[in-house]
C-alpha cells in the first residue's frame, strides 16, 4: 500500500504500520489498511491471528507499541498517547451483546443518551427501534428476547450516540447459521442506509463476504491481503489466502509455460502469466465451481464422498493417489459412491503456486 494512499484525507479510518499486543509481546505486527467513508471493512482469519486485538486497539481499549491509527484524519492512537474510548465517537457491538438485564429494551438503547430532553431521548430511541424492527418490544427485557433480537438491540444502542464508526466483534457467533446469514444482511442494509462506516471481526468468510466491502485476511498477526471479496476468492495473494478463502484444494501440476499447466485433469490454460520456466513443479487450486459435468469428457474420476445440500450436491472425486478435488453440481445430477463420472475443468481464473 503506497504512502500516498494512507495520507489521502478522504479516508475515514487509517491504520498505518500498527503493532500492538499484551505484556510486551507483539500480537499484531506492522499492519496497514484504510477504510473509506460509509464502507464496511472486515478483519478475517483463524483464531489467534490478531483480529480481535486489532479491534481493541481501534476502540481504544489497548495501547499500541508502533504505528498510528487515524479517524477522519485525526490521530487517535500513537505509541504512548491515545484518545480515551469515550472520546473517539466509535460504537461497539460485542459478541455477547452486553445488554443490561435490569433495563428495558428502550432503556438499553437510550443508555448513552445523556444530554437530550426526555422527549428528544424517547424520539431517538423509537427511531432506532423502528430502524432495527423492534419498535413493538420497547418495554420488554433482554431475557424475553431471542438472540437475534438481542443483537439488534445491541446495534441500536451502539448507534444511539451517533458514532462515526461502528466496531462489531464476532457479533453473530452465538446465533444459528440461518439467522446469522439473515442478520448480517440486515445489519449491512442498516449501516448503509445511515452511511456509517464499520469494521467487523469474524472467522466466518461467508459472513465477511455478505457484509463487507473490503476484507483483510490475517495470519499470525500480519495482513496477508486487504481486498474486495471477489479478488480474495479469484485473485488470492498467496497460498494461505487461497486455502483459507472459499472451498477447494490443490492438485499437482507441471508448468508448460507462464499461463499453461499440465495436470492429471488435463492441460489447464489460465488468465494470467506466472514467472515460471517450463518444467516448474506447481500446485493448482481447484475450486468446486471450476469443475463441470461433461458427458463427452474422457476424464472420469470416481466419487469418494458426497454431501447433499438440497439445491446442490458437493462431491469429492479421486482421479489418482495424488489428485483429489471437489465439485458442486445441481442436485438432480445424482451420482453414487464409487461411480465414475465424466467431468471437465472450466476455470476462468488460474490460481497456482510453485510446489513447496
Amino acid at each position: 500500500m503506497s504512502k500516498g494512499q494512507l495520507d489521502n484525507p478522504g479516508w475515514h479510518l487509517e491504520v498505518k504500520n500498527l503493532s500492538c499486543g499484551y505484556e510486551g509481546e507483539a500480537v499484531v505486527r506492522d499492519i496497514s489498511f484504510v477504510l473509506g467513508y460509509g464502507d464496511i471493512g472486515c478483519l478475517l482469519g483463524p483464531s489467534g491471528c490478531g483480529k480481535s486485538t486489532t479491534l481493541r486497539a481501534l476502540a481504544g481499549f489497548l495501547p499500541i507499541s508502533g504505528g498510528e491509527i487515524r479517524l477522519e484524519s485525526r490521530p487517535i492512537s500513537l505509541p504512548g498517547r491515545m484518545l480515551p474510548p469515550e472520546q473517539r465517537k466509535i460504537g461497539m457491538v460485542f459478541q455477547d451483546y452486553a445488554l443490561f438485564p435490569h433495563l428495558t429494551v428502550a432503556d438499553n438503547v437510550g443508555f448513552g443518551l445523556h444530554n437530550e430532553t426526555k422527549t428528544e431521548r424517547r424520539r431517538k430511541i423509537m427511531e432506532l427501534l423502528d430502524l432495527v424492527h423492534l419498535q413493538d418490544l420497547a418495554n420488554q427485557y433482554p431475557h424475553e428476547l431471542s438472540g437475534g433480537q438481542q443483537q439488534r438491540v445491541a446495534l441500536a444502542r451502539a448507534l444511539a450516540p451517533q458514532p462515526t464508526l461502528i466496531l462489531l466483534d464476532e457479533p453473530f457467533s452465538n446465533l444459528d447459521s440461518d439467522l446469522r446469514r439473515r442478520l448480517s444482511i440486515d445489519v449491512r442494509e442498516i449501516l448503509k442506509s445511515l452511511g456509517i462506516s464499520a469494521m467487523l471481526v469474524t472467522h466466518d468468510q461467508h459472513e465477511a463476504f455478505a457484509m463487507c466491502d473490503q476484507v483483510a485476511v490475517l495470519k499470525a498477526g500480519e495482513i496477508q491481503q486487504w481486498d474486495v471479496p471477489y479478488n480474495l476468492y479469484h485473485e488470492p495473494a498467496n497460498r494461505f489466502v487461497a486455502g483459507f478463502v472459499g472451498q477447494g484444494g490443490f492438485i499437482p501440476g507441471v508448468a508448460l509455460g507462464p499461463d499453461t499447466i499440465k495436470s492429471d485433469l488435463g492441460t489447464i490454460h489460465g488468465n494470467r502469466a506466472y514467472n515460471w520456466s517450463a518444467g516448474t513443479l506447481v500446485d493448482v487450486l481447484i475450486r468446486p465451481d471450476d469443475i463441470v459435468y461433461d458427458p463427452e469428457s474422457a476424464l472420469k474420476p470416481k466419487v469418494v464422498e458426497k454431501t447433499f445440500a438440497g439445491t446442490s450436491t458437493l462431491y469429492r472425486f479421486r482421479l489418482s493417489d495424488d489428485t483429489e478435488f471437489e465439485a458442486l453440481f445441481r442436485s438432480h445430477l445424482d451420482f453414487h459412491l464409487g461411480e465414475a463420472v465424466p467431468v471437465a475443468v472450466d476455470a476462468d481464473h488460474l490460481i497456482a503456486f510453485e510446489r513447496l
